[in-house]
């Protein structure tokens, strides 16, 4: 394993656990800035929506440096964050300051992906991507529950000023063990643009919407699902959420191995065994055990997506990668902000906490009919240019002179 990954990994871990870290110390940051927890939960939206802007603003302004100092940045960036919400007076400066961080993370992933996938051999690129998101994986299962657990020790501020530490030793390990590729193989923005002119690339962010939203459906209200419904207590549920870390990080690299040997039935296996396991957890969450394994199976066939999905937008968009791969990053957050949303509106409606569920289904579902969808068309295209082949050849052929 080339350390370049080493250090994107180390990057990625920051930055999942500063996503996700804010869920557990919510309640505190609520108190000590006196405002409602659902104003508080302000800090894990503007998080999502900046994600989704910065992914493609931050991607396109770094076209014109290497991407190695456009990674450096953005841990510069994720640093600045997170030690302003450290030291945030005010609930609006902290709210900055989240969003701040936000915006490092689209394009960090976005352009790691593309820099770790060129450190390896054509046949383990998914792999090397898959590497790298093994930080946000690890970050689930060591990172939120340890930054939890300092936040209710030591205050909520030493957790954030734990992570922006972490970002500073994601920026000197980039700096030390990142290679210098030079910029990207394109020039200017408009080649980037470009890549989004194949159908292709947008069913690959269709299908991230709508299949990793699956996840987001279910685990979003995971706390009263597992309190309301399997009869576990709120500080198990911290426990649960380390189980569904180490199914992510599990199902992470199995998707990566297998999306090297054969990328589309990968996809088709994880999205259609996630559907199926999200309508079982309707009805395993009602037993503390079964809910627990199938917790942890959605968080393994979930991120088993994560890096054919990533792996099927670079080769989409082959010409112009970068902004491509960032798009599809946000992708991922839109697909959280909106089954979040159309969990709360089942929710609401007075179906139940396990309600969520079935809406993941459908979502999973969706994405699994679209992924058969790029393949067919994936079949007609090389049925097309074979056939184009052969009628060339048989042209070639005729105008050869007789005698030859």
């Amino acid at each position: 394993m080339p350390l370049a990954l080493l250090a994107l990994a180390i990057g990625a871990f920051g930055i999942g656990t500063t996503e996700f870290v804010i869920m557990g110390v919510l309640p505190q940051v609520a108190n000590d800035f006196g405002v409602t927890v659902p104003t508080a939960g302000w800090l894990v939206s503007g998080y999502a929506l900046g994600v989704v802007i910065g992914a493609p603003l931050l991607t396109v302004l770094g076209t014109r440096v290497s991407r190695k100092k456009m990674l450096m940045f953005l841990m510069g960036l994720f640093i600045v964050g997170n030690a302003l919400s450290a030291f945030a007076p005010g609930f609006g400066l902290m709210l900055t300051g989240r969003i701040v961080a936000s915006l490092a993370h689209g394009a960090f992933f976005g352009i790691g992906s593309v820099v770790a996938a060129d450190l390896v051999a054509p046949e383990r690129k998914a792999s090397a991507i898959s590497l790298m998101f093994m930080g946000l994986t690890v970050a689930n299962i060591v990172g939120v529950p340890g930054g939890t657990y300092i936040g209710q020790a030591a205050g909520w501020r030493v957790t954030f000023a734990v992570v922006a530490a972490l970002g500073v030793v994601g920026l000197l390990g980039v700096a030390g063990l990142v290679p210098e590729t030079g910029r990207p193989e394109t020039e200017g923005v408009r080649p980037e643009f470009a890549a989004f002119r194949n159908v292709q690339v947008w069913l690959a962010m269709a299908m991230t919407v709508l299949g990793y939203g699956g996840v987001f459906a279910a685990i979003t209200y995971i706390t009263p699902m597992m309190t309301e419904v399997a009869g576990y207590t709120e500080a198990a549920v911290t426990w649960l959420l380390v189980l569904f870390g180490i199914g992510m990080f599990v199902g992470n690299l199995l998707g990566g191995r297998f999306a090297d040997r054969a990328l589309m039935p990968m996809l088709f296996a994880s999205l259609g065994a996630l559907s199926l396991v999200l309508l079982l957890f309707t009805a395993t969450a009602h037993h503390k055990v079964l809910a627990a394994i199938t917790l942890t199976l959605i968080g393994a066939l979930g991120f088993a997506t994560v890096p054919p999905l990533q792996k099927r937008v670079l080769d989409q968009a082959a010409a112009a990668p970068t902004l491509a791969s960032a798009a599809n990053i946000g992708a991922f957050n839109l697909g959280n902000a909106l089954a979040a949303w159309l969990g709360g509106v089942v929710i609401a409606a007075g179906l139940g906490y396990t309600s969520p569920n079935w809406v993941g289904a459908l979502l999973s579902g969706a994405a699994l009919l679209l992924s058969l969808l790029a393949a067919l068309l994936d079949r007609r295209t090389r049925s097309r240019a074979s056939g184009r082949v052969v009628a060339a050849s048989r042209t070639d052929q005729a105008a050869v002179p007789l005698g030859h």
